[in-house]
């Protein structure tokens, strides 16, 4: 028969599954990539606050999806890290902190979607409309864009997390490496009817826009591109829409294989790892494939190494 402890404001986490022997090896695997995405991430974010030739609207709202990148990873990563170096019996969390993480985890998710759909806009309009480009994309509206972005992220998931909170918990074991709303949830011995049926509400509305808004937006910008005689124009859209569809591809097939593996518990060890791979992937190649993509970030990154050799520290 089931313990029962009603309320409990104190949680424990079942954590990876990871033998002893690979530990230390697993541990130092997501160190180095935690290490990688702060470290290029906030490189991004500096560059783009600096250099004024990157104060543009796709280099702007590039950057909210770095700034993402770091919040997201800052608040699991480290947290997990520590976790992994405790044994199994001591893997507790206070209920406001699970709470804390189950939001930040869902804020990450949405966000990063939503963000890339305002890229897809911005791309639609410079290649589409590029004579009216700088009327249309004024920062007043990059500044609508970036609050819509993140406002409709805090929205949906201020309401998940709180059709969870007003549930009693009567378990204490969150199934799960970390907090996230469904774990949450799964603790209450109540009807979880009205939660089951926004989140999957929730997950359809957020991919049916996330995947609509990129049919609608490439299939507009590949008809401009095949009756358009302008080779530049062409080059243009295949540089900067190849790069954005990269990374929205990487984070849609990450997200569902999570999705797909809630389905199948026998395989909860699978989704451990892919819901720990859905945060450091999308984080570590952003920046690469932006970076790498972009001739005024390699021009002020050279520049950067070029004044040092000229002015060496001494």
């Amino acid at each position: 028969m089931e313990n029962y402890t009603y309320n409990s404001f104190t949680l424990q986490l079942e954590g990876l599954n990871v033998s002893k022997k690979s530990t230390y090896p697993v541990f130092l695997f997501l160190f180095f990539f935690y290490l990688f995405i702060i470290v290029a991430n906030v490189g991004i974010a500096v560059l783009v606050f600096m250099d004024k030739n990157l104060h543009q609207p796709m280099y702007l709202l590039f950057w909210n999806l770095s700034v993402n990148d770091i919040l997201g990873n800052s608040i699991l990563l480290p947290r997990l890290l520590i976790d992994m170096l405790r044994p199994p019996s001591e893997l507790f969390i206070s209920y406001y902190e699970c709470v804390f993480q189950a939001f930040t985890t869902h804020m990450f998710s949405t966000t990063a979607h939503t963000v890339l759909m305002i890229m897809a806009f911005d791309r639609y309009v410079a290649i589409c409309y590029p004579l009216r480009y700088a009327t249309i994309m004024t920062n007043k509206m990059l500044i609508k864009l970036t609050v819509c972005a993140w406002g409709v992220a805090l929205v949906l998931v201020g309401i998940l997390l709180g059709l969870t909170l007003r549930l009693n918990r009567c378990r204490t074991l969150i199934r799960s490496p970390y907090c996230d709303n469904a774990s949450l949830f799964k603790l209450s011995c109540e009807s979880v009817l009205i939660n089951n049926v926004y989140g999957l509400t929730f997950t359809v509305v957020l991919f049916t826009g996330s995947i609509g808004s990129m049919v609608i937006t490439y299939t507009k910008i590949t008809v401009v591109c095949l009756t358009s005689n302008s080779k530049s124009l062409n080059r243009k859209a295949l540089k900067t829409c190849s790069t954005h569809l990269v990374v929205y591809i990487v984070m849609l097939l990450s997200g569902m294989c999570i999705i797909i593996l809630h389905r199948f518990p026998q395989y909860s060890d699978y989704r451990k790892l892919a819901a720990i791979l859905y945060h450091i992937i999308p984080g570590s190649l952003n920046p690469i494939i932006y970076g790498l993509q972009s001739k005024e970030m390699c021009k002020f990154v050279s520049t950067l190494f070029e004044s040092k050799k000229v002015f060496p520290s001494d």
